[in-house]
């Protein structure tokens, strides 16, 4: 083969490799913006989801807060209705204790 047929030949494979070089690192970095692209949709999903999660949770949390209020509220009532029964059915006795150390009070200063 002459001469010149050779390096046309090396030149043409040189160009070639070149090309196909060329396609390999524009396909890479296609694929590379492809996977940033679908990683950035699957941070934001995330997020998405996490936001969801913590707005689910944190109405959970305050219908708990709410449940154990009204438990208290109404041990609270409770427990004042059973004072003020207790008060009640003492209240004849403490008029009665009373007015007993009024009188021997005065008895005592007379």
């Amino acid at each position: 083969m002459p001469r010149p047929e050779v390096l046309e030949r090396i030149q043409t494979a040189e160009q070639d490799a070149d090309d196909i070089v060329a396609d390999a690192e524009q396909a890479r970095e296609e694929r590379l913006a492809e996977a940033r692209q679908r990683a950035d949709e699957i941070r934001q999903e995330a997020e998405e989801h996490a936001t969801e999660l913590k707005e689910e949770r944190l109405a959970e949390a305050r219908e708990q807060i709410e449940a154990e209020r009204e438990r208290i509220i109404e041990e609270g009532h409770a427990e004042r209705d059973r004072l003020r029964e207790a008060a009640a059915e003492n209240e004849s006795d403490a008029v009665d204790y009373a007015l007993g150390q009024f009188e021997e009070a005065v008895d005592a200063q007379t």
